[in-house]
């Protein structure tokens, strides 16, 4: 993860360099004292960024050496976090490309082009940026673990869609069975991949096998029992049933192993914030749970000076909906250019919020008394909790609902007349 400080123009005379960045050579340019671009090539190997680093320090001592690179999770960019004589600038792709079409209406593209247009983008619009900084260590790592967590649980997602999809071709009994179970449906697939095979299963094994499952009631096993004895097969033609099988009992064991990997890294996540600063801070919001604590963590940082306002979070987040203004025609809408995992961290927390929180549970309904849909009552509410999270976290201030509550009939708010509906 990456934190940013405020915003601020650059040093008359900064050395200003744009990289567009490749896997194996990237292509940069170098804006000289004389503003003459020179562009040259960069390769991706630790021993060259260090030697050249270290070259651009030696060329321009004491003076500010801003780089500007297209945002993103490249390695460059990490390898050149560690210099402390570079003062890194993350540009939004967007913004590149809206450059490049304002200046080249032509549309050609090319890589010392681009790299020339980062260059001239950061010298001329250094004042609307913010140069990157690394958080904390602790929370770096923390975000790391997060991010990759959520990978994985979208590829356990991709496969578990692939598993129920083979199944409805031979084996749809067992969909039927455990409706939105895939870890039970996955457990049997591996064990006994065909309804043929699942019927010659001995009854106690059967009956074992689902209490391993967490089926405690002796009841619902044998109406599960009883089910598969009468269940007749979708198909029986071995050019459909042994494929098939096959490639479920694949997927089922890659969904066991993902399932174990996120036991793993949820593991590491309790143990990373556990031991953060603002764990309490987070924790004692209503409804961040073990999974939205580390989330809202990392989705803050623990740099105070990286937001000025609490609009800006809304912003960046894609909470906040964009508002297109011409003459007399005005559209809102929902903002869709953002960082996607921010905007669903800060939307799952508040649909978790209103569940545990007075005073959130009386604003959504006040939303949806209001004319919205559940998801933009959601998002209202969402935007209306980052203000106080912001404060919050700005203050290091343990939430208190109380105290909220009281000011919001201070201010009589129309929130209070939704409280009794709460």
């Amino acid at each position: 993860m990456i934190d940013h400080n405020n915003t601020s123009e650059l040093p008359a005379d900064a050395v200003i360099v744009g990289i567009d960045w490749a896997d194996a050579e990237h292509v940069l340019c170098l804006i000289e004292p004389d503003g003459r671009p020179n562009i040259d090539t960069l390769e991706q190997s630790p021993a060259v960024i260090d030697e050249w680093a270290a070259d651009l320090k030696r060329r321009f001592p004491g003076r500010t050496i801003a780089v500007a690179l297209e945002q993103t999770k490249d390695a460059l960019i990490y390898a050149l976090m560690k210099y402390e004589h570079i003062l890194l600038y993350s540009i939004n792709p967007k913004q590149l490309a809206r450059y490049r079409e304002a200046l080249n209406p032509s549309g050609s593209k090319d890589d010392p082009t681009d790299a020339a247009l980062l260059a001239q983008f950061l010298q001329h619009h250094a004042g609307q940026l913010r140069p990157c900084k690394p958080d904390t260590a602790a929370t770096r790592k923390l975000a790391a673990y997060v991010e990759h967590r959520r990978k994985i649980v979208e590829e356990r997602k991709r496969l578990s869609q692939q598993l129920t999809s083979r199944l409805k071709l031979y084996f749809p009994l067992l969909i039927e069975l455990f409706p939105r179970n895939i870890e039970r449906i996955a457990a049997l697939v591996k064990r006994w991949p065909t309804l043929a095979k699942l019927r010659r299963v001995h009854p106690q094994t059967l009956r074992t096998f689902l209490k391993q499952q967490g089926i405690r009631n002796e009841q619902k096993r044998s109406e599960i029992i009883a089910a598969i004895r009468a269940a007749l097969p979708l198909t029986t033609d071995e050019a459909i049933v042994e494929p098939n099988a096959l490639f479920a009992v694949s997927l089922a064991k890659q969904i066991k192993q993902l399932n174990q990997t996120i036991d793993q890294f949820d593991e590491q996540i309790a143990k990373l914030v556990a031991a953060h600063d603002d764990a309490a801070l987070f924790r004692a919001l209503p409804g961040a749970g073990a999974a939205l604590v580390p989330r809202l963590i990392v989705a803050l940082g623990t740099d105070r000076d990286r937001y000025d306002t609490a609009e800006e979070i809304q912003s960046h987040s894609g909470i906040a909906p964009v508002t297109r203004q011409s003459g007399k025609a005005r559209h809102v809408s929902r903002r869709y250019a953002c960082p996607k995992f921010l905007r669903k961290t800060f939307h799952e927390f508040a649909d978790h919020a209103r569940k545990w929180s007075a005073w959130s549970k009386a604003f959504y309904n006040m939303k949806i008394a209001a004319g919205f849909k559940h998801h933009a009552a959601v998002r209202a509410l969402a935007y209306k909790w980052i203000r106080v999270i912001f404060y919050l976290w700005k203050t290091r201030t343990i939430y208190d609902e109380t105290v909220y509550l009281a000011q919001l009939k201070k201010r009589n708010s129309p929130v209070m007349n939704f409280l009794e509906t709460a």
